[in-house]
């Protein structure tokens, strides 16, 4: 959805840089996100504290990085609305 608004609002070069490494930044973070995931997984299949920990901290990353994401989306878009 982005994409298709860069081209409807005819994003400029830095903009559509910014926008691609926010993009990016995302899904490499959701790999990274996985991976740990997967190799807390790995070592344990309890219920442990720090097994949690590791979990939530990553997934929070990605929540902090999608929050910061949206926030530079509308510095970008909102000015070419008005």
């Amino acid at each position: 959805m982005v994409i298709f608004c860069g081209f409807i609002f005819r994003l400029t070069a830095l903009e559509w840089v910014v926008i691609l490494m926010l993009i990016g930044g995302m899904f490499a973070l959701e790999l990274i996100n996985t991976a740990i995931e997967h190799a807390v997984d790995l070592i344990t299949n309890e219920n442990h504290p720090l097994a949690k920990a590791a979990k939530d901290a990553a997934a929070g990353a990605v929540c902090v990085f999608a929050a910061i994401s949206c926030m530079i989306g509308l510095i970008i878009f909102i000015p070419k609305l008005f």
